[in-house]
């Protein structure tokens, strides 16, 4: 890990798990450009962490497995100690099974164990070792901020899994939860995407089409939608609490 003490005190910097493909990369990359210094992260992918550090300015990269505590604990610890601080928290790390909602049997205890820590515990536990310094972020610049990406699953009966859709839901009660007891210092907002143009997604003929039907939008979002998204609520003073829906309309219909 490169550390540089002679940054700018004035640089904010921002962790962002899950950042070497799709959604995190987007929003690391918007970040980035908006001046932050970021801290990138992902559970095996460190080829392309390390590759994407040296492509931005001012950037690191730290492997971390969510599902353990104590990588949890170093990957905090070592994002502060890169530049002695942290402003911005986003939590986008996360993992789902595709499971037929109706086959009751294949969604195993295992399942919803290993869902619920990853996708609940451990942005929960990001924010709990975060939490002394983005007060101090809020004492020294301006609130600290923390972003939980959620999904529309969460908000609506919907989903890859049953197991997947109630630990979305209860990432956006967690999100609630935590803006009552951070605020002011802190605020914790979450975005919900609903359908999003990545690798992952391109061979999902039958939602893509379900998209470009029923969505007001007539598409699925990219990436970029949802870091822009995320980079709004990051620069507001204000907005907390809210777990904002990015599904291109569909909700409405």
């Amino acid at each position: 890990m490169n550390i540089n003490p002679t940054i700018d005190s004035a640089l904010r910097v921002a962790l962002i798990t899950g950042s070497t493909s799709g959604i995190g990369a987007a929003i690391a990359r918007r970040l980035s450009h908006a001046g932050y210094a970021v801290v990138l992260h992902s559970r095996s992918t460190a080829k392309t962490g390390h590759a994407m550090a040296a492509e931005l300015k001012h950037a690191i990269y730290i492997q971390a497995d969510l599902a353990l505590e104590a990588d949890r604990i170093r990957l905090v610890s070592e994002a502060i100690a890169a530049w002695g601080q942290l402003d911005v928290l986003v939590n986008n790390a996360g993992i789902s099974r595709v499971i037929p909602h109706g086959d009751l049997a294949a969604a195993t205890s295992a399942v919803w164990h290993e869902l619920h820590e990853v996708n609940v515990v451990a942005p929960f536990h990001l924010v709990a070792l975060a939490e002394s310094a983005l007060r101090d972020a809020a004492r020294c610049r301006r609130a600290g901020s923390v972003v939980n990406i959620s999904s529309h699953a969460g908000v609506r009966p919907k989903g890859a899994s049953i197991p997947y859709a109630v630990s979305k839901a209860a990432l956006n009660h967690v999100t609630r939860l935590l803006a009552l007891s951070l605020g002011p210092d802190i605020r914790v907002n979450a975005v919900a995407p609903g359908l999003v143009d990545t690798p992952l997604t391109a061979e999902w003929t039958g939602a893509q089409e379900l998209w470009r039907e029923r969505a007001p939008m007539h598409r699925a979002a990219s990436p970029d939608d949802i870091a822009h998204a995320v980079a709004m609520l990051v620069a507001s003073d204000y907005l907390t609490g809210e777990v904002l829906l990015s599904d291109g309309g569909l909700n409405l219909t």
